[in-house]
C-alpha cells in the first residue's frame, strides 16, 4: 500500500491504523488485550505506548452485566493504560440491552459499545441471539435503538455475518437498519452462521456493504492471517478498516506487522525464532495469573494457547501434551527449556488458526424462520446469564 490508510473516525474516538482486535470468548481478557496492545505499540511491556488500535473486551452479556456476575465484572475490568475501553455486549432482549448499556454509560465503565450479532455458536443461536438476530429485522431495531438512546455520548457500534445461511442473507437489511438508528460503524465477517469459520470469507460482501451504507465506516473481517492480507482486503474492498480475531492466536505480535502496514511502513515482518515465542507465552502466562491473582490457575487458563503458539514447530506430541497440562510457571518454563529453541518460524506457520469446520446447520429457536419481521416470544428469559468463554 503506497499511503498510509486514513484512521477510522469511532465516535470522538480516532482508532490509528484501523486495527481491531476482535472479540473472542475465552481470549481477549485484559491479560491477551496487554499482550497485542504491547506489540501494537513498538513492544512496550506494558501496552502503555501510543495508543495504536483498537481492543474489544470478550463478549459480555448484557444480562450477567445487570445483574452484576462476579466473573462478569471482573471480565469488564480494564488496565488503566486501555484508551479507549472498549466492550462488547451480547443480547437478546431489548429492555435488558439498554439496561446494560445505561449502566455502562450512567458509570463509565467503558468508552466505547460494539453489540455483536455475529456469533455462530449454538448456546447463543438457539435463543436467537448472535448471527441468528439480524434475520428479525424489528427486534434488531428494537435492539440498535435502547443501545443508541442509552448510551448518551458514547459509540455504539455492531459486528455481524452475511446471515443465517445461503438462503437467509441479512447483512444489507441489518446495515441500513444501523445506520437510520445511529450506529456510529459495522464490522462485517464475510461469512454466514452456518459456514462458522469454514470455507473462505466472502469480502466482496464486506464491499457491497461499504457501497450500501456509505453514510458510517464498515470494517472487514474474515480470513486476515497477515499484514498483507489485511492491506489486500482495504485494497480489494475499500473496507474502512480490518478487525482481526483468529489470525493473532498464537501470534501477538501480528498486531505489530498491522500497524507497520496500515502506516505505509516498510519493514521485515515478524519471524521469531522459537526463543522469542517461548518468552512471550510464559509473559503470556505470568499476565494471566496477575489478572486471575493465582499464577497456578493463570497457567491453567493460559493451556488453550499452547498448540496455537506453537504451529508449525518441530515439537514432538509429547512434549506438546505436557506443556498443555503444565500448572505452574516454574513448570512451563522448564519444558519449554528443554525445546530446540533456536528453530527459525517455520514456513507455512502464517495460515488459517483456529477451528475451520464448516456447513453446520444452525441451531435456531422454534420457528424462528417463519417470518423475519414477528419478535414475538423474545424476552429476558432469552437472555444468557453468563459472559465470556
Amino acid at each position: 500500500m503506497p499511503t498510509p490508510v486514513p484512521p477510522l473516525s469511532i465516535g470522538p474516538h480516532t482508532v490509528q491504523p484501523p486495527v481491531v482486535l476482535a472479540p473472542m470468548a475465552g481470549i481477549t481478557n485484559a491479560p491477551f488485550r496487554t499482550l497485542c496492545r504491547s506489540f501494537a505499540e513498538g513492544g512496550s511491556k506494558d501496552g502503555a505506548g501510543a495508543g495504536k488500535g483498537l481492543f474489544v473486551s470478550e463478549m459480555i452479556t448484557t444480562r450477567a452485566l445487570v445483574e452484576r456476575n462476579d466473573k462478569t465484572m471482573q471480565l469488564i475490568h480494564f488496565d488503566a493504560t486501555e484508551k479507549p475501553r472498549s466492550i462488547q455486549l451480547y443480547g437478546v432482549d431489548p429492555a435488558t440491552v439498554g439496561k446494560a448499556v445505561r449502566m455502562i454509560a450512567e458509570e463509565d465503565l467503558a468508552d466505547h459499545i460494539d453489540l455483536n450479532f455475529g456469533c455462530p455458536v449454538p448456546k447463543v443461536t438457539r435463543k436467537g441471539g448472535g448471527s441468528a438476530l439480524p434475520y428479525k429485522r424489528n427486534l434488531l431495531r428494537a435492539i440498535l435503538r435502547e443501545a443508541v438512546s442509552g448510551a448518551g455520548d458514547l459509540p455504539v457500534t455492531m459486528k455481524m455475518r452475511k446471515g443465517i445461511d445461503d438462503d437467509h442473507i441479512t447483512y444489507l437489511d441489518a446495515g441500513r437498519i444501523a445506520v437510520e438508528e445511529g450506529v456510529t460503524a459495522i464490522a462485517l465477517h464475510g461469512r454466514t452462521a452456518a459456514q462458522h469459520y469454514g470455507g473462505t470469507a466472502d469480502w466482496d460482501a464486506i464491499a457491497r456493504l461499504k457501497e450500501h451504507v456509505p453514510e458510517i465506516p464498515v470494517l472487514g473481517n474474515g480470513d486476515i492471517w497477515s499484514a498483507e492480507d489485511a492491506v489486500r482486503m482495504v485494497r480489494e474492498t475499500g473496507c474502512d478498516g480490518v478487525v482481526v480475531g483468529r489470525g493473532c492466536l498464537g501470534r501477538p505480535w501480528l498486531f505489530s506487522d498491522l500497524v507497520a502496514a496500515f502506516e505505509g511502513r516498510t519493514q521485515d515482518i515478524a519471524r521469531p525464532a522459537l526463543r522469542e515465542v517461548a518468552d512471550v507465552m510464559v509473559r503470556h502466562a505470568t499476565l494471566l495469573g496477575a489478572w486471575i491473582g493465582d499464577e497456578s490457575r493463570g497457567v491453567i487458563d493460559f493451556r488453550k494457547h499452547v498448540a496455537w503458539y506453537l504451529k508449525g514447530f518441530a515439537v514432538g506430541s509429547e512434549m506438546r501434551k505436557r506443556l498443555a497440562i503444565t500448572s505452574s510457571l516454574e513448570e512451563l518454563r522448564a519444558g519449554l527449556d528443554e525445546l530446540d529453541l533456536d528453530q527459525p518460524w517455520p514456513v507455512g506457520a502464517d495460515g488459517p488458526r483456529g477451528r475451520t469446520s464448516g456447513n453446520n446447520r444452525v441451531v435456531l429457536p422454534d420457528g424462528w424462520l417463519k417470518d423475519p419481521y414477528d419478535c414475538a416470544g423474545i424476552g429476558e428469559d432469552a437472555e444468557l446469564d453468563t459472559s465470556g468463554g
